[in-house]
């Protein structure tokens, strides 16, 4: 049986840190094709800041809370679902709603907890592993024997690209701002780790490789974009995921019609329902396996109670953690 009520964080106002605020709110019923999770551990995502700030509004339909993956127990089906069972652990994507003591999400958007993993880990896997499917290997094509550079290295998503790129074949290159950081990068597996305070990242590529690299991830954007052109390899893809300096650029489209570049990006969450499902079952066939021997790791660089949402705000907004930030529910 599901409680009235849950304990939740949501968006007082548009702001800062302090406008996260605890209250208590009806617990979630599952729609048909959902299910209603008992969340253990939700994890932290730059998409809650900009929500938080008020320029990343929930889709229709979306919970207005903050929180896109959590991990815990199925605690409620709904109608014409019959897995995950109830009990059963797991860690999920969520529409929004994770900053709760329960939220439902479509029960396909469901994956296994892997093996060894706590509560903690496996929250911090959902987000940054669908993001990273999607764009690396389903619109970059990155395929093994081919030379990836990831952008923010040591960033959630960057730790998850720089090992998920390395487990299957490719040559990594990643940036990452200051010896803390590109040595993360390393002990993870990038091939080249790029201090981008000291060294310029187009010219490594291009020093390394003689020609460029394959696809590029990038999270930076601004006057990322025109160098991102020319450190790509001929036929390269530039995969756009998040514009922390900007999201316009002046670029001379002259290479990217001589080298037959690709330039291409996606946000996850406005995704269909349908699409996050194949990327889950694309995850749980070539991804999880690898998870569970052990070629590519959980990086959580710190955990917050949930009451505590707003300091782990804070921190992320610092830039000064390594891998994923989480709440303990």
């Amino acid at each position: 049986m599901l409680p009235e009520s849950m304990i939740c964080v949501e968006i007082s106002q548009p702001g800062g840190p302090e406008v996260l605020k605890a209250v208590t709110r009806p617990c979630p019923v599952p729609a048909k094709g959902e299910v209603v999770i008992k969340v253990a551990a939700a994890g932290i995502n730059r998409p809650d800041v900009l929500q938080r700030q008020g320029v990343y509004p929930a889709p229709p339909g979306a919970s207005d809370l903050p929180g896109l993956e959590v991990a815990g127990t199925i605690a409620a089906l709904g109608e014409g679902v019959t897995a995950p069972a109830v009990g059963e652990a797991i860690c999920a994507l969520a529409a929004g709603g994770g900053y709760a003591e329960y939220v439902a999400v479509d029960a396909r958007h469901c994956l296994p907890v892997p093996a060894g993993f706590d509560m903690v880990q496996a929250a911090s896997l959902p987000e940054t592993f669908f993001t990273v499917w999607h764009n690396v290997f389903e619109r970059g094509a990155l395929k093994a024997g081919e030379t990836l550079l990831v952008h923010g290295g040591a960033g959630g998503i960057g730790t998850t690209a720089v090992q998920m790129a390395k487990a299957l074949g490719a040559t990594v290159f990643a940036t990452a701002g200051g010896a803390a950081k590109v040595q993360a990068c390393r002990e993870l597996g990038a091939d080249r780790a790029i201090d981008y305070t000291t060294e310029d990242f187009v010219e490594v590529v291009k020093a390394e490789t003689k020609k460029g690299v394959d696809v590029i991830l990038d999270m930076v954007g601004g006057e990322y974009i025109p160098r991102n052109v020319k450190a790509l390899a001929p036929d390269g893809r530039l995969v756009s995921i998040a514009f922390l300096k900007g999201s316009t650029a002046e670029v001379n489209f002259m290479p990217v019609m001589l080298k037959r570049l690709t330039l291409t990006g996606s946000t996850l969450r406005p995704q269909s329902n349908d699409a996050k499902a194949r990327m889950a079952a694309a995850l749980r066939e070539k991804v999880w396996p690898l998870i569970e021997a052990g070629a590519i790791r959980s990086v959580v660089h710190a955990s917050f109670p949930l009451a505590q949402a707003a300091e782990a705000h804070r921190l992320m907004e610092a830039n000064t953690h390594i891998g994923k930030i989480v709440l303990t529910i």
